[in-house]
């Protein structure tokens, strides 16, 4: 799950300049998606969990880490890719509901990335998906995330990166 759970973070701390939606309001008169997500930080958060996706990929071939899930360029790069636009999607839904940008939505805020990367790799590269995703690392991914979100979040305020600490 690493090049699903590395993008996030990156993206806030890499974030900022044009937002993905152009600042532009949907038809219920609030933003598409807001501020907070911006080109810099989807490309660079991408970018980054495609890299370790590929540093996966080399330890695993020349150490023979076979007791981790095999990791392919196509299955790093939908994870990545899909982690962000899971948390745009999100966000999309958030703004719909009136939920501003840094507001709580519990369980979405922790899922939204193992959502998005979880649907890209199924639809994109379906049996590579099927071969890792075994019941034992579904089970383990729902309980590590929410742990990891918090964590990270709590030191992305502590470090300024993040308004709120959720």
């Amino acid at each position: 799950m690493l090049p699903a759970y590395i993008p996030n973070s990156v993206a806030v701390a890499t974030g900022g300049g044009i937002p993905i939606d152009f600042g532009k309001k949907f038809s219920d008169g609030n933003r598409i998606f807001g501020d907070g997500k911006t080109w810099r930080g989807f490309i660079v958060g991408s970018v980054a969990g495609i890299l370790v996706g590929l540093l996966l990929i080399f330890l695993q071939a020349t150490y023979g880490l076979t007791f981790l899930p095999a990791m392919t360029i196509a299955g790093a790069t939908l994870f990545a890719v899909g982690a962000l636009l899971g948390d745009l999607a999100k966000s999309f839904f958030k703004r719909r509901l009136g939920k501003p940008s840094g507001s709580k939505w519990p369980v979405a805020d922790q899922y939204d990335l193992v959502a998005g990367a979880f649907v890209m790799a199924a639809i994109f590269d379906t049996g590579w998906f099927l071969s890792v995703m075994t019941l034992p690392i579904v089970i383990a991914i729902v309980i590590i995330t929410p742990v990891l979100h918090r964590v990270t979040n709590m030191i992305g305020f502590a470090a300024g990166m993040k308004k709120v600490p959720w």
